[in-house]
């Protein structure tokens, strides 16, 4: 066991948050910690962390066990210090290794001192075993797996926004590896690339890792074990969220029949006890009754979980058959090009999802959309379209001196107070907080009322970006149900899979600075791409495997013995493109030759790789530098020989194709 909780009770004034909660996290597992919004699953990960201490029970902890916990209070951090510099923190003593080696190679260039040899060729050694010429390297690679280009790993993190910075944060906790990971609400300011990358990378890791997340699609992928905060109480799930949902359905309904059961016989011995109660010669029954029930460990009402609230549209007017057409689309931010001479059109009905990574253009496009962003070429309404858009700029929209309910019945939807306060619940404003100021809000409680006023508008067309973000489970469950009777059309940014699998029909994605799109939903495109991405890496090993395959004397390579055993149809001759096939050989020959040249510095680099691993190396402090000179010469030289590998090969299927 890492960590967990034996009989804890937690409360914070007089509100329990666990009550007699025993939790034992093994090496190796995977879990969800789940639960509606303020039932207190990120107490739980700062009770794990020692940060609160239990009003009762004992908290657990492996000696030596190290904890990551990756929260939203981290963004109070700052510094002028690159992200790359933040990122390498992770690896403290490395860090402290490299400068006292600099120290010792700077007193034997001066003194050439034989005991200084010797610390320094040990801390070389220490450097080595503790993998220290690999953490620029693994650093970078982290960083960019979680979106950030090569250009921006120099730039200070103070730039960056609380997204971002969340990002190198992460990576960082990654790259200290601890025995536990926890990690709150991780995928809230990544891209799609980048929760996928996160999910790969966290498949593969050696420790234990604690999600909470209100991503149905992620903890699916994610996690073999799921842990609820429900009534007080923690319920455990071997399996992952699908399987967590129906032993949950089973669980509640088992519940429920216990409940009414142990009702039944309550109300029997109560009507019992006032029978008895009057008559003297019962009266000592009547007490042993009572203490009967005093006693009784009552079953909690399983109906007390949230209710169903349905969220209905009022669509007023029917609009044409198509919506909106994007005819040459062009829009650009200085040299940053989003789309290039682009067109599409939105038709009635269409639910589109508008997915990829961040940077790409999604949100500017949807403004675009809109009529708030500047273009080039020509956007046209169709007719009779009402649309509302909800973005997180939109916020300064609202009145801050009204109250949440005010704001409402300003949208003149037609809805009663009290519809519009059962909507409210929806969006995790329940009871009095309908009664708050706008201006006492925080920034993702705004957010909910600006989306709850474009869901009762009466538009026949939403456009919203991300609109899952500061939405539980279970709002993000009645906005499906909403969104699949909606009667209108809709277009919406979103790196919610689950979201996105379950609302849309069609999919949009900008590649090449061009509109690509899927009709069909999320699983089917998913499915697609695979296949595209199966098909290509067959195509590619394919042509690899030809390119290297030795040509004999006057026999034809395999393209040319395709273009051959192909028969051109009767009467249709095929044409020979001398220049072509000229060209094609060319390129193969190229091919061949960057092959083995890398092949060559491959082996190079290995060679040089292992005299550095030699202690005798260090012992020559001449041999040493040149060793080292020449492996990374090597490795740069290696890095420009596989970029024009790569140029070659994209030139080599295009001519074959």
């Amino acid at each position: 066991m890492l960590a967990g909780l034996q009989d804890v009770t937690f409360e914070f004034g007089s509100r329990v948050i666990i009550e007699d909660a025993t939790w034992h996290i093994q090496p190796g597992e995977r879990i969800g910690l789940i639960g509606y919004n303020g039932t207190g699953k990120s107490t739980i990960l700062k009770l794990l962390v020692g940060e609160y201490l239990p009003s009762k029970g004992t908290m657990e902890r492996s000696r030596g066990t190290s904890i990551g916990y990756l929260h939203q209070d981290l963004l109070s951090f700052d510094t002028n210090d690159s992200i790359l510099q933040v990122a390498l923190s992770a690896f403290e003593k490395v860090i402290q290794l490299e400068k006292e080696i600099e120290l010792l190679g700077k007193e034997l260039e001066k003194t050439g001192d034989e005991k200084t040899l010797h610390e320094y060729s040990d801390k070389l050694h220490e450097l080595e075993t503790l993998g220290g010429y690999e953490i620029h390297h693994k650093t970078e690679e982290v960083l960019q797996g979680l979106g950030f280009a090569n250009a921006d790993l120099l730039r200070p993190y103070k730039e960056f926004s609380g997204g971002w910075r969340m990002r190198v944060l992460l990576a960082k906790m990654i790259l200290q590896q601890p025995d536990l990971l926890l990690l709150d609400e991780p995928t809230n300011h990544l891209d799609l690339p980048s929760i996928e990358w996160l999910e790969k990378y966290l498949l593969h890791y050696q420790g234990s890792v604690v999600i909470v997340s209100h991503d149905k699609y992620f903890l699916n992928r994610m996690v073999t074990k799921i842990v609820e905060v429900y009534q007080q109480q923690l319920h455990i799930y071997t399996g992952n969220f699908d399987y967590y949902e129906k032993e949950k359905a089973i669980r509640i309904e088992m519940q429920q029949k216990a409940f009414e059961n142990q009702q039944d016989y309550i109300r029997q011995n109560e009507r019992l006890i006032e029978r008895f109660r009057a008559k003297a010669s019962k009266a000592a029954m009547a007490q042993s009754l009572i203490k009967k029930l005093d006693k009784l460990e009552r079953i909690e009402d399983a109906t007390l979980e949230r209710p169903n609230i349905r969220i209905n549209f009022r669509v007023d007017k029917t609009p044409g058959k198509v919506l909106v057409e994007l005819q040459h689309l062009s829009k650009s931010f200085g040299e940053n090009i989003i789309l290039k001479n682009s067109t599409a059109e939105i038709e009635r009905g269409d639910k589109i999802a508008l997915i990829g990574a961040n940077g790409k253009g999604k949100s500017t496009l949807l403004r675009i959309i809109a009529g708030v962003e500047s273009f080039m070429g020509e956007r046209k309404w169709g007719h009779n379209v009402e649309e509302s858009f909800y973005a997180q700029h939109q916020l300064e929209a609202l009145n801050i001196n009204n109250t949440i309910i005010e704001e409402m019945k300003e949208c003149g939807s037609q809805m009663t107070e009290l519809e519009l306060r059962s909507l409210l619940g929806c969006f995790l404003f329940s009871g009095d907080d309908a009664d708050k100021k706008i201006k006492v809000l925080s920034g993702g409680e705004k957010a909910r009322v600006a989306l709850a006023k474009v869901i009762v508008s009466k538009a026949n067309f939403l456009m919203l970006d991300e609109p899952t973000n500061h939405l539980d489970m279970h709002s993000c469950d009645l906005l499906i149900e909403a969104l699949n009777k909606y009667e209108g059309t809709l277009i919406f940014v979103s790196h919610d899979r689950y979201f996105v699998s379950k609302t849309a029909n069609k999919i949009w994605e900008i590649v090449d600075y061009e509109l690509k799109e899927f009709k069909g939903g999320y699983e089917e495109y998913v499915q697609w791409k695979e296949r595209m991405a199966k098909n290509n890496a067959t195509n590619n090993n394919k042509k690899k495997e030809e390119a290297a395959a030795p040509v004999e004397k006057n026999k034809p390579t395999q393209p040319e013995l395709k273009k051959q055993e192909t028969k051109p149809a009767p009467g249709k001759p095929a044409p020979i493109n001398k220049e072509a096939k000229k060209e094609l050989q060319k390129i193969q020959k190229q091919f061949q030759q960057l092959e083995q040249q890398i092949a060559a510095l491959n082996s190079k680099k290995e060679q040089l790789a292992a005299a550095l691993s030699d202690p005798e190396t260090y012992s020559d402090k001449t041999k040493f530098q040149q060793t080292e000179s020449d492996f990374q010469k090597t490795e740069t030289e290696l890095k420009k020989m596989n970029k024009e590998y790569e140029i070659v090969f994209e030139k080599l299927m295009q001519l074959e194709q």
